[in-house]
């Protein structure tokens, strides 16, 4: 057979020496982690094909994890709909948690059959995953039997590899040593805490795994390593640019002849060529990129804009910039003007004024505004002070809640709220309440959450939304809850966007005809609920874009809980004033299933409210740091260009 599209990316040949003698791992870099993964995707259907045509076995080492789903959703697609077989492939997946029984919705067994096997013709003979069910006292016999069965097969072909934050690879994990091989290790807690939301709590995390070595990895022929998102992009530059070390496994891979790293923009930020390019070679200094460099060259320098001398610019690799667009001065002034006016308290445009060098239009005075939240407390915490502006200026602000947020409600919470209305309704036979009631008695945390806890669930998030909502100011016919069908799974992995998922996004845009949409920009996590919801705004918005109202629709992107935009990307940014905090931390208060012993709380133990308040400040002192006027928050805002 031939594939009907075959990307060429990771066949590229690596760039130029000087933009690369940074680096000592071979990467390529895509626009998004869709393209990488379908390149990787038909790299592994080549090499397949080229065993079959050779009559030949095909090896593959597997990966699980969030990072190579959309590698196997397109294997599956290449099988399904272009004939690939895998009649003629063995795999070997790198690791499995220990202890863990295969129907685990958690163990890898589970993940790899319900991402991948279940949908191709491969043997179920050739599938090789670590075993989490063995008796500890066979482990170690275990381990050495798949090592033997690697090499009966004729070694691994192509090892396809994610990599964690502490920069393991497989569950090799910090102090790991090269010569390794297969075995039981004890988990690094960062790893477990990783991995808490999804097994509902850090508790409940197996604590050992079983995962092939160092050395079984640098044994493969071929080895191709994805990271996508910007949560990934620390750990990928010191793996790509760092000496090897066992404290950070993956640059072991230095030692391996035939690897490539497949990075989307997000993962490669932090590498030097990407993040300071004049360190490494010329440059082509448009507007963006000298805005990038100067304001890195006050944070180097502990200088605001207007201090910064030719010195400093010569010093600091940028003597070519002066070259090219004139002296410090005239950058500083340029960098200067464009902060200033970037700070508005008018985020829906100030009526009858010059809005010449304002961020937003003057007119039409009152606006229609959706703000799009991923979560139903995204709105308030990312852009709580930008939407009570909004309100208290007169636009008609629309609040669209992409998800039900129903699976980051505890059981707890949700038991108490079943209780509070057993006794408000003051009856113990009613059938709803019963079924309630025996829903959480037998509920499995190894299956997916039963459809009548899931609407319990998303009610209580819904109610505290509508709270918070009220307190703004805005009525309830003005807050629309959409329940995107992606994610109403019960589990933490969500179903594929759907065309519906498309239409529904769609169809409230088409309804509303806004003059602003705002909507979260967070791209930490590609494969994360955030950045669903944003591409499926960007699809919505792809297909509206002929449709006469769009021409007068503005789009602004803010950042989530965890992150915020770098100084120079910031094209609007709001001021809030100390009363303002605080009115902003009341709506979020509102949101109470989240406080506390919220269940997904990422890599950072603050509270959402906390994590807001500090990142406004924060935002708002490096405006102060450029030379700017000092406030007590700023929220910030980078316009997406359709």
């Amino acid at each position: 057979m031939q594939l009907s599209k075959t990307p060429k990316l990771i066949y590229e040949a690596p760039g130029s020496f000087e933009e690369t003698r940074y680096e000592k791992l071979h990467n390529v870099i895509c626009q998004n982690s869709v393209e990488g993964s379908i390149s990787i995707a038909h790299y592994i259907a080549d090499l397949i094909l080229e065993k079959q045509k050779n009559n030949e076995m095909c090896v593959l080492g597997l990966a699980t994890g969030s990072s190579p789903i959309s590698v196997y959703r397109e294997l599956v697609r290449l099988h399904q709909e272009e004939s690939l077989s895998f009649h003629n492939v063995i795999t070997f997946n790198l690791d499995e948690y220990f202890p863990v029984v295969k129907e685990d919705v958690q163990s890898y067994h589970y993940f790899m059959h319900t991402h991948l096997f279940n949908y191709i013709n491969i043997k179920p003979e050739n599938i090789h995953i670590p075993d989490g069910e063995v008796l500890v006292k066979n482990v170690r016999k275990f381990c050495i039997e798949y090592e033997k069965k690697i090499n009966a097969a004729g070694g691994i072909d192509l090892q396809i590899l994610g990599i964690g934050r502490t920069g393991h690879i497989g569950f090799n994990e910090p102090g790991s040593h090269q010569n390794s091989q297969t075995r039981m290790i004890t988990l690094d807690h960062l790893t477990r805490f990783d991995a808490a939301s999804s097994f509902q709590g850090i508790e409940n995390v197996p604590r050992k795994a079983i995962t092939m070595g160092i050395q079984t990895i640098l044994n493969a022929k071929r080895v191709l390593l994805m990271a996508w998102g910007t949560n990934k992009a620390e750990i990928i530059q010191k793996a790509i640019e760092g000496a090897i070390s066992p404290m950070i496994p993956t640059t072991y891979l230095q030692l391996h002849p035939n690897t490539t790293l497949v990075l989307d923009s997000e993962a490669a930020s932090e590498l030097t060529r990407i993040k300071t390019p004049w360190l490494v070679g010329h440059c082509e200094w448009d507007e963006a990129l000298r805005s990038k460099a100067i304001a890195w060259l006050c944070n180097e320098t502990k200088k605001s804009i207007l201090k910064l001398t030719d010195e400093d610019y010569n010093q600091h690799g940028m003597s070519d910039l002066l070259a090219s667009h004139g002296s410090a001065y005239d950058l500083n002034i340029e960098m200067f003007n464009r902060l200033q006016r970037s700070i508005t308290g008018w985020p829906g445009g100030k009526p009858n004024a010059d809005d010449t060098y304002r961020p937003e239009r003057a007119l039409p005075e009152k606006k229609r505004v959706i703000i799009f939240s991923p979560h139903p407390d995204d709105d308030v915490i990312s852009m709580g002070g930008t939407f009570d502006r909004l309100v208290s200026q007169g636009h008609e602000v629309h609040v669209a809640y992409q998800t039900s947020g129903n699976i980051a409600v505890s059981d707890q919470d949700a038991i108490c709220f079943l209780e509070v209305a057993k006794d408000v309704l003051k009856v113990d036979d009613n059938t709803q309440l019963k079924e309630l009631n025996e829903a959480f008695e037998n509920i499995n945390p190894q299956q997916p959450a039963p459809r009548s806890i899931c609407d319990l669930k998303g009610s209580i998030r819904k109610r505290e939304s509508l709270g918070a909502t009220r307190y703004i100011g805005i009525p309830d016919s003005q807050v629309h809850f959409m329940n995107l069908p992606f994610y109403e799974t019960g589990l933490i992995d969500k179903n594929p966007v759907s065309q519906e998922d498309v239409d529904l996004t769609v169809a409230l845009i088409e309804k509303l005809k806004p003059h602003q949409i705002y909507a979260a920009g967070d791209l930490a996590d590609p494969h994360g609920t955030h950045r669903v919801c944003l591409d499926l705004i960007f699809s919505a918005l792809a297909k509206l874009k002929s449709k006469p109202f769009m021409k007068d629709c503005w789009v602004w992107l803010y950042r989530g809980a965890w992150h915020e935009w770098d100084i120079d990307e910031i094209e609007m940014a709001i001021p809030m004033s100390p009363d303002q905090v605080l009115r902003k931390r009341k709506a979020i208060f509102f949101h109470q299933s989240q406080k506390d012993g919220v269940m997904f709380q990422g890599n950072d133990r603050r509270e959402f409210w906390i994590r807001a308040e500090e990142r406004n400040s924060a935002t708002a002192k490096k405006f102060k740091d450029m030379g700017l006027s000092e406030y007590a928050a700023i929220e910030a805002f980078k316009r997406y260009f359709f």
